[in-house]
């Protein structure tokens, strides 16, 4: 039998790489999306049993819905489609930089609206379809840092209830269809954090403890067989997002060991 497709975007890198090796693992043949990582990219795809390596960049949201468009002539089985790609670059509620809040904005959350909506429209599967769309725990547990950032995920996790319900307008969705968001918590070091603030950084959670990289791609699988409502969010974070944190626990952290 023919393997089941899957696309990653950002996939030689993080927590995009874990997500691919999983399903890689599990059977399927993985599309592996990269941006500047082209070496991780192709090494991943020798080393899984079933991928390939695919480039486009994420700024220019209407090449990335062509790559779709292409994907889906020649993929017969093409299930789901994970939006994980995203940058994280600091902003903050004073002073929001207009070049950070455009990138991201168009990065984080337009790009991967039109690539979902390419998605359903010309992916072909008889066992149904299903987008991935990674948020953040922000999205509850909302802190003035990383401003552009969190409004991106803000605005993408908005657009997922939309999408749920093509179906209901006409569009090309089928009732198997099903559109997730897939919101993490601190899990990999950012930015310029020392080892002691990763430790602390990754346990200020209601669990008090560190978010496996694992633990997303679990969820992804999960995902995928459909077993939730269509337009659902699934917070993996060791409730860190039911907190209230008054800041990213990058400087949280800072402050604690400073």
């Amino acid at each position: 039998m023919p393997r089941p497709a899957i696309l990653i975007t950002g996939a030689a890198r993080r927590l995009g790489a874990t997500v691919a090796e999983a399903f890689g693992q599990a059977g399927w043949h993985v599309v592996l999306h990269y941006g500047n990582s082209a070496r991780e990219a192709e090494a991943m795809a020798q080393r899984l049993p079933s991928a390939e390596a695919i480039h486009c960049d994420l700024t220019d949201s209407g090449s990335s819905a062509k790559m779709v468009e292409r994907l889906a002539e020649r993929l017969d089985d093409w299930r789901v489609l994970v939006n994980c790609a995203a940058i994280f670059r600091p902003d903050d509620v004073t002073g929001l930089d207009s070049a950070t809040y455009d990138r991201s904005m168009g990065i984080n959350a337009k790009t991967p609206v039109r690539m979902a909506q390419a998605f359903l429209r010309h992916a072909r599967s008889r066992a149904g379809r299903t987008v991935i769309q990674f948020t953040d725990q922000k999205l509850e547990n909302t802190n003035p840092d990383f401003f552009s950032y969190t409004m991106s995920k803000h605005a993408v996790h908005g657009a997922l209830p939309m999408l749920a319900q093509l179906k209901e307008q006409g569009g090309a969705t089928r009732p198997e269809d099903r559109i997730y968001g897939l919101a993490p918590g601190a899990i990999l070091p950012s930015h310029d954090q020392t080892p002691e603030e990763i430790e602390i950084s990754h346990r200020l959670n209601l669990l008090e403890r560190k978010t496996g990289a694992d633990e997303i791609a679990d969820a992804c699988l999960f995902l995928a067989e459909g077993h939730l409502a269509s337009g659902e969010t699934l917070f993996i974070d060791s409730g860190q997002h039911l907190m209230r944190q008054p800041r990213d626990v990058i400087y949280l952290a800072r402050g604690m060991t400073g």
